[in-house]
């Protein structure tokens, strides 16, 4: 049973795995791509947050391994460090198709893309930082919330790819497109998959 009362080491690391991933999509967001240091910067940087999320993960899984009682199941606290490590992991993978194939001016689904994703981060944190405050009942509509964003993502591959294919004359570039289409759609998927969890750690700690 989740127990009230300050914060506990586990929900700590979460709290910080969800804050490098809402500063990671937040650059991804920010940062203007126009040449090909752009693009180095870009990737380089992304990849740094990546790093920083694998090491408080490992960090986790030596905690778990370590710890005789957790606050809520092993499980549970595992299964949520795993999908939050893949989102990070699907926007480091994006940037490196970016820089792969030298995208240097993105496309507006891109952006959108983009857009999305960095708004379910920002839902993320918002919720990872409720379950850290034990304030489980008030998760729900973050969770509701990170849904409508991947149902979003979900429509604008559609959009993207049809575009794709109806405008452009290189085959090469409709290669290359499509798979950072489908990798940015993937982190939502990913995203999807941190709401789920949390629904089901409300559910058995409610």
């Amino acid at each position: 049973m989740f127990s009230k009362g300050k914060k506990d080491k586990f929900t700590s690391l979460l709290t910080d795995i969800s804050v490098n991933l809402k500063e990671a999509s937040q650059f991804f967001l920010d940062h203007k791509i126009s040449n090909p240091h752009d693009l180095k910067v870009f990737f380089e940087t992304i990849k740094d947050y990546e790093n920083k999320g694998d090491t408080i993960v490992h960090t986790m899984i030596k905690e778990l391994n370590q710890a005789f009682i957790t606050p809520i199941e092993r499980e549970d606290l595992l299964q949520l460090t795993m999908v939050l490590d893949d989102v990070i992991d699907g926007i480091e993978e994006s940037a490196a198709l970016f820089e792969m194939y030298s995208v240097v001016q993105p496309t507006d689904h891109m952006k959108k893309f983009v857009q999305n994703i960095h708004q379910c981060s920002l839902e993320i944190a918002e919720a990872i930082e409720l379950l850290s405050n034990k304030k489980l009942s008030a998760i729900s509509p973050h969770s509701v919330k990170i849904k409508e964003y991947e149902s979003n993502c979900d429509n604008l591959l559609r959009t993207a790819v049809k575009n794709l294919f109806a405008t452009e004359k290189d085959p090469i570039k409709i290669i290359q497109y499509k798979e950072i289409y489908e990798t940015l759609e993937e982190i939502a998927d990913s995203c999807q998959d941190v709401a789920n969890t949390l629904d089901s750690i409300i559910m058995k700690n409610a």
